[in-house]
């Protein structure tokens, strides 16, 4: 029997993306796709990072296509292709970053740091470029957390080297002052600093830069929303009633100034106990839940209370660079590859595509 590639398309119509729940055709995951004889080869193009996910999915694709009628050898080869995407009305992208995502909350102590930097490696451990900028300009936490010391270099003037830790790009105050030192620095001085950080910082083709935002809706927040080129943000609350008060506002905030919500991410949902294994919801239960039903957001995931979390960060080795194959790691991996396929189905930024037009007087 002749096989076409009408065969090989209708085939791959019934393998489904496990991440993404579409098939590579309706995707458009599937290019070049070359029969010769009973010869089948072609490219399967994920757009989010999935370097742990590569193997099932060329076992997936091998598995169909082996099943047409007259097939009898398939070359696939499946690769990662993340590029930019739209964000607010009237900013540009940054040069050699394609998405910036911020992770807010409305209040502190729900762990926002700790995860914004676990989902940044998540992503990196996944195969994409990833920097992480600390935008907390008065009491940053990267630094510690990823274990990095020293101050960055300036190669070329008004720029700066991004710092480097556990395979990250990372750009914080914390690298440019003493770490007793407190910043007492009024609303106009702290926006300066943290646009001067974003812009200033010599960031290397960067496919998702983390901002790991300040607790509130202040200054920095209005700033970033307004002149930062924002892909889309990730609201962490914890279930606690008061903390969801103050996440909806920073909710509702993201969405006044058209900067799309990726979803929301539950921390300290549960506590288990290490002796006796008895599960308590300290903070409450479903709250995170709730508030994506009310306002028709995603439910991205929810981690535990658990005190391996909050150790490693604290000695610079986060949880998903620590145990990363362990079940925490697993659950950050996982919410990371979710935020990776929202980011990748929003529209792409197509303003590299179209010319510069000019008038002139003639």
């Amino acid at each position: 029997m002749t096989v076409t590639v009408e065969n090989i398309q209708n085939a791959l119509k019934s393998v489904i993306d496990p991440n993404t729940g579409k098939d590579l055709i309706s995707s458009k995951s599937a290019k070049n796709i070359k029969v010769d004889g009973s010869d089948v080869s072609l490219d399967v193009v994920l757009a989010y990072p999935a370097k742990s996910q590569i193997d099932l999915i060329r076992k997936l694709v091998i598995t169909a296509l082996r099943e047409v009628p007259g097939v009898k050898n398939v070359s696939t080869n499946v690769t990662m292709s993340i590029v930019a995407h739209t964000v607010q009305r009237g900013v540009k992208l940054l040069p050699n970053v394609k998405n910036i995502i911020a992770v807010s909350s409305g209040k502190g102590g729900v762990g926002k740091s700790t995860t914004a930097v676990n989902l940044a490696l998540a992503l990196a451990a996944e195969g994409a470029t990833v920097g992480i900028l600390d935008a907390d300009i008065y009491g940053p936490s990267q630094p510690m957390m990823l274990g990095i010391t020293g101050r960055p270099e300036s190669i070329a003037e008004n720029t700066i080297e991004p710092m480097e830790g556990h395979g990250l790009q990372a750009s914080s105050i914390g690298f440019l002052i003493d770490p007793d030192s407190p910043m007492v620095w009024r609303g106009p001085m702290v926006t300066s600093a943290l646009e001067q950080l974003l812009r200033q910082t010599n960031w290397r083709d960067v496919d998702y830069l983390i901002v790991d935002m300040p607790p509130g809706t202040g200054d920095i927040q209005l700033t970033l929303s307004q002149k930062v080129p924002v892909t889309g943000a990730v609201i962490v609350t914890t279930p606690q009633d008061i903390a969801l008060l103050d996440a909806r506002k920073g909710l509702k905030m993201f969405e006044k100034v058209g900067i799309p919500i990726i979803g929301i991410v539950e921390n300290m949902s549960i506590y288990v106990c290490p002796n006796c294994d008895h599960q308590e919801h300290i903070f409450g239960q479903g709250g995170g839940q709730k508030m994506c039903t009310d306002y028709g957001v995603d439910f991205l995931g929810s981690l535990p209370l658990n005190l391996s979390i909050r150790e490693q960060a604290d000695s610079g080795r986060p949880t998903v660079v620590a145990d990363p194959d362990g079940a925490i790691s697993a659950i950050y991996k996982g919410i990371a590859r979710k935020i990776a396929i929202q980011v990748a189905e929003m529209s792409k930024d197509m303003s590299s595509k179209f010319p510069s037009i000019v008038v002139q007087n003639t």
